[in-house]
């Protein structure tokens, strides 16, 4: 395994420790004291693996790992579940400025011969690393704007932000969605789906690749689901981004074109902006915020 790679698993031994020792009065009282101390030492011992020895296969650290927090997840009850749950992620929210390069699931010959482990060498601990430290000064000169209310630079950061923090996200999915032995074609749910949304695997296939070949510039080819249109898209993105990031979920929306304000506020936009809190309606916006809630990702 890589240094940062075993990096990163020794500090999740750490935290869901640390979170097994605040809760274990909770956890007593639907486990036997016996369960839960071999589950301990079961943690234990994959850090000490983790610790001494380099020859381990990330795949395999990583499912034990699941295993182990899926297993203490369901000493809990389904109330303190929910509410462990809450507080886990609210311990594991990314702090301002706080992003990581996560660890590839796999070994970086790993792919070979499709894609050298040269290129996967320096493809994430180089390329994706930058994104992961741009967007990280981004936030941080953001945050350094609402503090001093000089916002000169905003514009700037703005689209840093952008630009970073998509490519952080679009690659964090892409490490995620390659594995050594794949190909194939999908099964169950998904495959009706692209079915349904465009007629047959072999016409998505096609479909996909012609976007990737033909994306202007550098830029990435994208299957998205659509919870508006209730179907599959396959998309492009043109240098990551257009100031915007992937892998959220929209919340809130402002429309600055011109035509949503130039009748009445003429090249007034900022009046506009300013006129338009008086409209918000919050209620739908905790209602998207409450429904957002139930997609959790590994946080980086």
């Amino acid at each position: 395994m890589s240094e940062q790679y075993m990096t990163s698993m020794k500090k999740w031994c750490d935290d869901i420790l640390k979170s097994y020792e605040d809760s274990f009065q909770e956890l007593n009282r639907n486990q036997d004291v016996t369960s839960l101390e071999s589950w301990k030492n079961e943690l234990l011992y994959l850090k000490q693996e983790i610790e001494e020895r380099s020859d381990l296969d990330p795949k395999d650290v990583y499912q034990r790992a699941d295993e182990l927090f899926s297993q203490f997840n369901s000493y809990f009850d389904h109330e303190e579940r929910q509410d462990h749950e809450r507080i886990q992620n609210q311990m594991r929210s990314v702090p301002i400025g706080g992003h990581t390069l996560p660890p590839l699931p796999y070994a970086y010959d790993a792919l070979e011969p499709y894609i050298h482990q040269e290129i996967m060498r320096l493809h994430h601990d180089k390329h994706h690393q930058s994104y992961v430290d741009g967007l990280n000064k981004a936030e941080k000169e953001m945050q350094k704007a609402r503090k001093t209310g000089n916002y000169e630079l905003i514009k700037h950061w703005e689209r840093e932000a952008a630009f970073h923090g998509a490519g952080h996200y679009l690659h964090t999915i892409f490490w995620s969605v390659m594995t050594p032995n794949g190909g194939g074609k999908p099964s169950g749910m998904l495959m009706k789906e692209i079915n349904q949304s465009f007629g047959s695997f072999e016409q998505f296939k096609q479909h996909f690749s012609e976007a990737a070949k033909n994306v202007e510039a550098v830029g990435w080819a994208i299957l998205v689901w659509s919870p508006r249109s209730h179907r599959l898209e396959i998309l492009q993105a043109e240098k990551h981004q257009n100031l915007s990031q992937w892998d959220v979920i929209p919340l809130l929306t402002l429309d600055v074109w011109e035509h949503a304000y130039y009748l009445q506020y003429k090249n007034e936009r900022k009046k506009y902006v300013d006129n338009w809190w008086n409209v918000v309606n919050w209620k739908e916006v905790e209602r998207r915020f409450h429904v957002s809630q139930q997609v959790k990702w590994n946080p980086y």
